[in-house]
């Protein structure tokens, strides 16, 4: 086993962030999936990364504590930001949860005895092992698959498809959309927390517009019709770049022009299960 020694030795850290970036793509897939274009994930990411990175440096906490720690510190902040913001919808609730994110990082440049600023977080414990980001994607992926076939699934489709319609039949739209936040919320600060503890350093500029961009062109590019969409587009989106090394400097353009072809092209992202049913159908013939 030579050559995985090898292989392991030169991109574990790219396999596992491929890990990561699976639990961002599945954190805003459940806010789309509610029909709300929240774009406070890359901020939520922030918030439980240095949660859990001071409560190991600082506090000298175990890893298990600082994760549920970085769980919950972006959950109890999206259910306070969540009152207001929910009330709104569309373009509008993209405009203040980016905001949000602004905030953020403000006060992490502002708060430099916790954060360190401007200068990040340095030396912090590589804790994070192949086999709990493993088990964090298959944990969210059971939890997810389970919750959207359930009751509060079908009101997650019913308020997407017309929240109007979806209040006369009962379901309480505003708690469910909290829901939706607050479970995305908690999804966000764990791939950040698990991050943190895998990359040794964080700076406020990990979790800006760049990332947000890039959480949801993830999951735009691989499709919100099934779970297996947003890790796809996660895994794609991650190669990309180690493909694509020379144009490192134009990585954002990239993955605008990639969410554009997509929306035009494939609105319902690749992993379209009724565009895959067809294409299979079409082979077997």
């Amino acid at each position: 086993m030579e050559w995985f020694d090898n292989f392991w030795s030169i991109y574990s850290n790219l396999v596992l962030t491929l890990g990561t970036n699976a639990l961002l793509a599945l954190s805003i897939y459940l806010t789309l999936s509610c029909g709300m274009l929240a774009m406070a994930n890359a901020a939520f990411m922030g918030i439980g990364a240095y949660t859990a990175s001071i409560l190991t440096m600082n506090f000298e906490m175990s890893f298990p504590v600082a994760l549920l720690g970085g769980m919950a510190a972006p959950m109890l902040v999206a259910f306070v930001i969540g009152k207001p913001t929910l009330r709104l919808s569309g373009v509008y609730l993209a405009m203040a949860t980016l905001g949000f994110g602004e905030v953020v990082r403000v006060v992490i440049l502002n708060t430099e005895s916790w954060t360190g600023g401007a200068l990040g977080l340095n030396g912090i414990p590589q804790l994070t092992q192949w086999w709990h980001i493993a088990l964090a994607v298959a944990l969210a992926l059971a939890v997810l698959f389970r919750l959207l076939r359930s009751k509060v699934g079908r009101a997650f489709e019913a308020i997407k498809e017309d929240e109007t319609a979806a209040g006369l039949m009962g379901i309480d739209v505003n708690n469910t959309k909290m829901l939706a936040f607050v479970l995305g919320a908690l999804l966000a600060g764990l791939a950040g927390a698990l991050n943190a503890h895998l990359t040794f350093f964080i700076g406020p500029n990990e979790y800006g517009f760049d990332r947000g961009v890039e959480i949801l062109t993830m999951t735009i590019l691989g499709g919100i019709g099934s779970l297996a969409g947003p890790v796809a587009g996660a895994v794609i989106l991650t190669l990309l770049p180690e493909t694509l090394r020379a144009f490192n400097d134009f990585r954002l353009v990239i993955n605008g022009v990639i969410l554009v072809l997509i929306v035009l092209f494939l609105p319902k992202g690749i992993w379209d299960p009724a565009l895959l049913r067809s294409w299979f159908r079409r082979r077997s013939h």
